[in-house]
C-alpha cells in the first residue's frame, strides 16, 4: 500500500495520486529553476560566478576586496560566491542579501547615470548603508569618484533604473 495514511486500498487510485503528486511538483520545481534564470540574466555573472570571484563578505569585514578561494564557496540562487574564509562563508549563508552587490553586481556609477550595465573592477567599491557598491575602474576612468561628486542623484537615479532593468 503506497498511501497507508489515506487508507485507500485501491491500487489504481494510488497510483493516480501518485502520479497527481509527481505532476505537480516536477512543474513547481522547474518554475523555481526558471524564475532563477531570468533573475539571474540581469546579474553581472561569469559563467556563474559572482564578483569575479571575490569574497562579498571581505568588503564588509576587512575593507578590502579579498579574492575568494575556489575550495570556499556557496551558491545561492544559482549563483556561484567564493570566499577568503570559511567564517566568511557561514556569515553570508546566513544573510546572503546582506552581502550581495547592489543593482547585480553592475556599476553603481553607470547604473545612475544612464542606466547601462557596465563592468566592473571589484577592487573598486563603496559600502553605502551597509550595502556594496561596485564600480568601473579602468582607462582613466574611476567612476568611484564621479559617484562621489554627485552620490545622492546618482544613487536615487540607480534605484530607479534598476528597478526598470529588472521589470
Amino acid at each position: 500500500m503506497l498511501f497507508p495514511f489515506f487508507n485507500i486500498s485501491s491500487k489504481l487510485i494510488q497510483m493516480n495520486i501518485l502520479r497527481i503528486l509527481i505532476f505537480a511538483f516536477i512543474p513547481a520545481v522547474l518554475a523555481g529553476e526558471l524564475f532563477a534564470q531570468v533573475k539571474n540574466e540581469h546579474l553581472n555573472l561569469k559563467d556563474g560566478l559572482a564578483i569575479e570571484g571575490y569574497d562579498p563578505v571581505a568588503y564588509f569585514v576587512t575593507g578590502k576586496a579579498i579574492d575568494g578561494k575556489n575550495n570556499l564557496s556557496a551558491k545561492v540562487d544559482q549563483i556561484t560566491y567564493r570566499f577568503s574564509s570559511a567564517a566568511n562563508r557561514e556569515l553570508f549563508l546566513k544573510d546572503p542579501q546582506k552581502y550581495q552587490p547592489q543593482y547585480g553586481g553592475w556599476c553603481a556609477y553607470a547604473m545612475g547615470d544612464n542606466g547601462d550595465k557596465v563592468e566592473v573592477d571589484p577592487e573598486t567599491f563603496k559600502i553605502i548603508d551597509n550595502k556594496l557598491y561596485l564600480f568601473y575602474n579602468a582607462y582613466f576612468n574611476n567612476t568611484l569618484k564621479k559617484w562621489n561628486a554627485d552620490e545622492g542623484n546618482l544613487k536615487k537615479n540607480a534605484d530607479l533604473n534598476w528597478k526598470k532593468t529588472i521589470k
